[in-house]
């Protein structure tokens, strides 16, 4: 197995009471095997397949974007500045309806592109199409927990197949490409999809064991039409047709109440968080405070790039930290250290990765290196602080999944990146010109 000594860097662990220190780390295969001062004797004579300096570096977990649509790349500002319901039935869905699986495939390593240079290491998507993007995730290096996401206002012959594609994806795609890829069952969300349509997809993930991810109460209008077609908000609405028996993941969680809070606390149901997509469709800023102080995993996601426009997690991270702030009045919401674990080892826990997000002996080499000899890194008294509050996306230099990289110096290793751009460029001047 291969054998990476990353010496003298700065590193971020997930101990809260020591985040940050001056040391080595040591990579076995796909594992890191030691984290700490020095290097040990017994593992220098063990001899390096290679030495990764880590002078002005700061080398922290792969972050982890829990909520996204990939393909949705082609569609970055063609829809700006409308609400959701205006986005979507009128920009996005009459425009997704014409992706062929060469357009998904097209957006889709093009977003793996920008989120591998922008650090992210595992991302959730739910879209259709899905075989070309396991087949992308795949190529990348990168871990991707995927899911065929269902919208159900179809015929019934529809609804069986989008169904039987959906369990079919699920169960081929999952534990492939060496475990990098894993998978989900997700109904688009409950106001696209009839309960006895939900029902199928409860039944499917108990059957696969599998869990279920889905957007749920991200608009008030969302919330009152379910209360109107069905006698119930979103949340009692889910529990009751089982979908929280299953383990899930719902996306947004907007509009919430204190009951509803301990309802999602009680089955363990966790919540991506996308606060930059809901500030830009203007859909609200998720109860996060009350949500971390009821027990909830809350992760982070981007959305897609046709609603955000960018799939850059410390831009949501430095979101997550400073909004909730400022809505509460207290400046002690959401700290940095919560704001850094919810794009790292909250995020790998709400997808189910045990043993990613943290850089510690055990866990995988899924790690990052960031260039902090900048002037927004210094002075050198606080790196946590300053990954929340000061860097950007742009000081990733290098990316490991596995232990192996797969970017350096800011160059992807395992995609063409010119050949991607100049795929994508065909392919939306082909969509536009429709």
């Amino acid at each position: 197995m291969k054998r990476i000594l990353v010496k003298d860097g700065i590193f971020i662990t997930g101990n809260e009471q020591e985040p940050v220190f001056k040391g080595s780390m040591i990579v076995e295969g796909d594992r890191i095997v030691y984290l700490g001062d020095g290097v040990p004797a017994s593992e220098t004579a063990k001899g390096f397949d290679e030495t990764v300096n880590g002078n002005h570096r700061l080398f922290m977990p792969g972050l982890v974007n829990t909520h996204g649509h990939a393909a949705m790349s082609l569609l970055r500002g063609v829809g700006d500045d409308l609400a959701l319901q205006v986005w979507l039935e009128e920009k996005m869905w009459p425009n997704e309806a014409r992706f062929t699986a060469e357009d998904v495939r097209a957006g889709t390593l093009l977003s793996i592109v920008e989120m591998l240079k922008f650090g992210t290491t595992a991302f959730v998507d739910m879209y259709d199409h899905m075989d070309e993007v396991a087949k992308a995730v795949e190529e990348s290096g990168m871990r991707g927990c995927l899911a065929r996401g269902v919208i159900g206002l179809c015929p019934p012959d529809v609804q069986d197949a989008k169904l039987e594609e959906a369990i079919r994806f699920a169960r081929e795609w999952n534990g492939a490409a060496n475990g990098r890829i894993t998978t989900m069952i997700s109904p688009h969300a409950p106001y696209t999809c009839p309960p006895e349509y939900i029902l199928r997809f409860v039944e499917a993930s108990h059957a696969l064991d599998l869990p279920i991810h889905t957007h749920m109460s991200e608009t008030a209008r969302e919330v009152e039409q379910n209360v109107k077609d069905y006698g119930a908000r979103p949340v009692e609405h889910l529990e009751k047709l089982g979908v929280f028996d299953r383990p899930c993941l719902v996306a947004h969680g907007v509009h919430l109440t204190a009951h509803e809070i301990d309802i999602l606390a009680r089955h363990d149901v966790r919540v991506s968080h996308n606060p930059g997509s809901n500030l830009k469709l203007a859909s609200g800023i998720a109860p996060v405070t009350e949500l971390l102080n009821a027990g909830v995993k809350v992760s982070l996601g981007t959305d897609g790039s046709a609603s955000n426009n960018n799939l850059d997690l410390f831009e949501e991270m430095r979101l997550a930290a400073l909004l909730h702030k400022g809505i509460s009045g207290d400046p002690t919401a959401v700290p940095a250290f919560a704001a850094y674990r919810m794009a790292t080892s909250v995020g790998a826990e709400s997808i189910w990765l045990p043993d990613t997000g943290e850089l510690k002996a055990g866990m995988k080499a899924d790690f990052i290196a960031l260039d902090i000899d900048q002037p927004h890194f210094e002075p050198a008294s606080n790196y946590l602080s300053h990954v929340v509050y000061s860097a950007s996306a742009k000081d990733v230099t290098d990316v490991w999944v596995d232990g192996q990289a797969l970017v350096r110096n800011g160059e992807c290793l395992t995609l063409d990146e010119e050949k991607i751009k100049a795929e994508f460029r065909l392919r939306y001047a082909k969509l536009m010109s429709n």
